[in-house]
């Protein structure tokens, strides 16, 4: 997945915007200001932290090399995908999905109805 195509994803979710606040080559995607995904360059390549299950965060860990503990994250509830080409681009949707609906999880139920009724 290029860096192009992994943005019109984020941006595809419901009321997302794309922020700088730590520098031009960190993407920061936030839904009612609240982060669930953030792109950057980490040994030469992309990685994609996104908000996971801890429980999911684990088994996804054993299967996939590229897919560790958050990079400067929380560990538990953060992973990192590196775009080592290992890592489906679908599996990288549903984890993309899956950190979104988390954050909007944690919202106000008026916040969760007006964004999912989009999703």
């Amino acid at each position: 997945m290029k860096l192009e195509e992994l943005k019109k994803y984020l941006l595809s979710k419901p009321e997302t915007v794309e922020t700088f606040p730590f520098g031009d080559d960190v993407h920061v995607f936030k839904v009612k200001n609240k982060m669930f995904a953030l792109i950057g360059q980490r040994n030469d390549l992309m990685m994609l932290n996104l908000k996971c299950d801890p429980d999911e965060a684990l088994a996804l860990r054993d299967i996939f090399p590229a897919i560790t503990e958050g990079y400067h994250m929380d560990k538990k509830h953060w992973i990192s995908v590196y775009f080592d080409g290992t890592v489906p681009v679908g599996e990288v949707q549903r984890l993309i999905d899956n950190s979104f609906l988390l954050v909007v999880g944690k919202m106000t139920k008026k916040y969760q109805k007006s964004l999912l009724i989009h999703f």
